[in-house]
């Protein structure tokens, strides 16, 4: 892992850069500036629907980037947003296109998605974005079970049927982003393929199939030997690795299956923290914690309310905890080192 020196930051500014927090594509919420000014927060999510286009578009993100600045300590702000295709395309409108399903893309030649992933990720780049939170590496097991798989194959979000085509076409849209300018995310690790309910909606969602050695994490496998610079993790709970635990919070899969196994040394990011019913059985305070400790880097919360009781645990868990500021000091490295390293292209 490439360095970044973070020592001359203060605590409360070094524990800000492992969250993201999210506003509404039309203007940067109050909510969310202040979250920025007041709790140091060096990450926004463009969330939601927007359909005002590129340029209205790169004037909120200029908004949230002033607002950053001493409250981040000089770092600039990681900007994201979530632009799959199909109904998963937060930003619309003058000067972007209009992406199809990802079943749509999944039926195209690699070398065809992989051009227009790069023409969608050079109009996230024009509208000031630097990640989009895509593609999809989830495969579900055939088009019968899509329709019961409540957060992919309903929505059509799977680039085929099997892991080779979903590797393929994964892979092509990833390096497609690369090559206009845009750092991709690979999600959900371990995947949501399997699963009836969807994490966003519902509580108790279990995978009772995948172990460490299922095919289905082959895209995953793929897109890190391909220097994948960003895996989210999925909130659900993956019986035959860890039965305990929410995946986002299990030290087993983010460290055991993810680094150690995989060999994955870039930035682990969460599925939503804040909102998502998956993770409702605890605290937001005890959710940072808990992501952290498992091995994650980056704090994904939606709800900027969630920011003062989140970023105030892990300042307080870090005072009281030398091996867990270090473990934050660790995921905050992997944070700024990715920012810089996509600042320097």
């Amino acid at each position: 892992m490439a360095g970044a020196d973070l020592t001359a930051l203060e605590l409360p500014v070094l524990v800000g850069q492992v969250f993201m927090t999210a506003t509404e594509p039309a203007a940067a919420q109050p909510e969310t500036l202040d979250a920025i000014t007041d709790h140091h927060v060096g990450n926004v999510m463009l969330r939601g629907r927007g359909t005002e286009g590129v340029k209205a578009t790169a004037e909120v993100v200029r908004t949230l980037r002033h607002a950053a600045g001493d409250p981040t300590g000089g770092l600039p702000l990681l900007v994201a947003t979530d632009q799959e295709g199909g109904l998963v395309q937060v930003l619309r409108g003058r000067g972007f296109s209009e992406i199809p399903r990802t079943t749509v893309q999944g039926g195209w030649s690699v070398a065809t998605l992989r051009a227009r992933a790069t023409t969608w990720a050079r109009e996230l780049r024009a509208a000031g974005v630097d990640l989009n939170l895509a593609p999809v590496l989830d495969t579900v097991p055939d088009p019968a079970f899509a329709e019961r798989n409540a957060p992919i194959g309903y929505f059509d979000r799977q680039f085929g049927f099997t892991p080779a085509d979903v590797t393929r076409h994964g892979l092509a849209f990833l390096d497609g982003m690369e090559a206009g300018g845009i750092i991709g995310t690979v999600k959900h690790f371990p995947g949501l393929g399997r699963v009836t309910a969807n994490p966003d909606t519902s509580s108790d969602v279990h995978d009772t199939q995948t172990t460490a050695t299922d095919e289905y994490l082959a895209p995953f496998e793929a897109a890190i030997a391909a220097d994948a610079e960003v895996v989210m993790m999925s909130t659900a709970t993956y019986d035959k690795l860890d039965p305990g635990e929410s995946a986002a919070f299990s030290r087993p899969i983010v460290t055991g299956l993810l680094r150690e196994r995989l060999g994955f040394d870039g930035v682990v990011i969460s599925d939503d923290l804040s909102a998502a019913k998956q993770v409702a059985d605890r605290s937001p305070q005890r959710r940072a914690v808990d992501f952290l400790r498992a091995g994650g880097d980056l704090v994904l919360a939606i709800d900027p309310d969630h920011m003062a009781a989140m970023t105030s645990a892990v300042v307080t868990e870090a005072e009281k905890d030398p091996a867990f500021r270090a473990r934050v000091e660790e995921a905050a490295t992997r944070v700024v080192t990715l920012k810089r390293s996509h600042a320097s292209r």
